[in-house]
């Protein structure tokens, strides 16, 4: 004899999200993303910019670096033209980074238009700390996307606040990224010796350089240290 009941349907298929340790690592990057970003709202304000503009930079540009140098020539006097030619001279090491996380961005012209935005130093290290594919896909996505967010609710919160911080050099804000970068790439250095002797080729690079050279070129030179890596990759 049949019976009317019936086994009631599943939930259907999980659709699974980031893993919460994804998250939790990506946060230490948005903090230090919000604090830099208040410096350069306050620091672009105070210096005489409308409120505006960095906010409008940050929606645009997205990129930490070259805001700062573009913001610094304005505040010298100097005119746009050479603002952005500065921006786009420290901009251009960005292009190394796509090459490195092209695959990892996914398929789709608008995925990738809209990744290309997302890639900076702090997405590119985190997602190529990761040995998976798809965890690197998804560690892109969520640090990106988390750090776009905070980076320009930071940057309007220290427009707003303007010169009411006063000197924010005083706070050591500049250090915040540095030791969320050298935090990322440190499995990364620790597990694979070539990857650390090009790291350390570029390193040395940018350090002697520094003194004869503007800011940003040194990090574009640290590049050479890929050249190691590449000769490495074909003699084995």
């Amino acid at each position: 004899m049949r019976t009317v009941r019936r086994t009631p349907p599943g939930p259907g298929p999980s659709i699974p999200g980031p893993p919460r340790d994804l998250i939790r690592d990506a946060s230490l990057v948005w903090l230090a993303s919000g604090i830099v970003g208040v410096s350069f709202g306050a620091i672009a304000v105070a210096g005489g910019l409308p409120v505006w503009v960095p906010v409008v930079m940050s929606l645009v540009v997205y990129a930490g670096s070259a805001q700062f140098s573009a913001v610094g020539v304005m505040l010298a006097g100097g005119g746009p033209i050479a603002a952005a030619a500065t921006g786009l001279l420290l901009n251009t090491r960005t292009a190394a980074f796509s090459l490195a996380i092209a695959d990892t961005l996914g398929p789709g012209r608008l995925t990738r238009l809209i990744g290309a935005h997302l890639v900076t130093d702090e997405t590119v290290a985190f997602a190529l700390a990761q040995a998976d594919p798809v965890r690197r896909r998804k560690a892109f996505w969520v640090s990106g996307i988390g750090l776009f967010v905070v980076w320009n609710v930071g940057v309007l919160a220290g427009a707003l606040a303007g010169g009411a911080l006063g000197d924010t050099a005083t706070y050591g804000l500049d250090a915040a990224f540095p030791a969320v970068l050298v935090a990322l790439v440190l499995p990364t250095l620790r597990a694979d010796a070539r990857i650390r002797r090009s790291a350390l080729l570029g390193a040395a690079l940018a350090l002697a350089v520094t003194p004869a050279v503007p800011a940003g070129v040194p990090v574009l030179l640290a590049l050479a240290g890929l050249v190691l890596h590449g000769r490495k990759g074909a003699s084995s």
